[in-house]
C-alpha cells in the first residue's frame, strides 16, 4: 500500500473495544495488540458462520505478519478493522489489512495465511470450492489467483 488506506477501501470491516489492559507504561495501546486487532478482522473475514470454510482437521496457521506502525491508538475507545483478500494460492491466502481508531490510520499491515492438516501437520491445498469462496470473498476489486504456496 503506497498511500495510506481508508476503511471504505476494504469490504471486511470489523471492529474491537480497547481494554484499558492493552495499554503500557507509554499510555497508548502496546504494540503486540495491533496483532490481536488483525486478527479479529482474519477471523471476521475467513470463518463465515453460515458458511464454514474449513473441513474439520483442517485449520489456518499464520505465516507471514507484517505490521506498519503509522500512530498511537489511545485508550478508551473502539477501533476499525478493514480487511481484504489480494492473493490466493494453492494452499494461502493474502490479505491487506489496516487498524483504524476515529477515521485515522494507525497500522497497515500484510498477512498471509495457510491452509493447515492438523493430522500430517503439513500445508494442504484449497479445495476448489474453497478458492472459489476466497476469490469471491473480494468483490469490490479482483483477487490474483496463483499457484504458489
Amino acid at each position: 500500500m503506497n498511500q495510506l488506506p481508508r476503511l471504505d477501501d476494504f469490504p471486511c470491516r470489523s471492529y474491537d473495544k480497547l481494554r484499558y489492559g492493552d495499554t503500557d507504561r507509554q499510555g497508548h495501546v502496546n504494540n503486540a495488540v495491533f496483532a490481536t486487532f488483525l486478527e479479529t478482522g482474519r477471523v471476521e473475514m475467513i470463518f463465515a458462520a453460515n458458511e464454514p470454510l474449513l473441513e474439520d482437521g483442517f485449520s489456518f496457521v499464520v505465516a507471514k505478519l507484517e505490521i506498519n506502525y503509522l500512530a498511537e491508538i489511545l485508550w478508551p475507545g473502539t477501533v476499525d478493522i478493514g480487511t481484504r483478500i489480494v492473493k490466493v494460492g494453492r494452499s494461502s491466502v493474502t490479505m491487506q489489512q489496516a487498524v483504524f481508531q476515529n477515521g485515522v490510520c494507525c497500522a497497515s499491515a500484510e498477512t498471509v495465511v495457510v491452509h493447515f492438516d492438523q493430522s500430517t501437520r503439513r500445508s494442504h491445498a484449497f479445495s476448489d470450492a474453497q478458492r472459489v469462496r476466497l476469490l469471491g470473498a473480494d468483490a469490490d476489486e479482483p483477487v490474483a489467483a496463483t499457484d504458489a504456496l
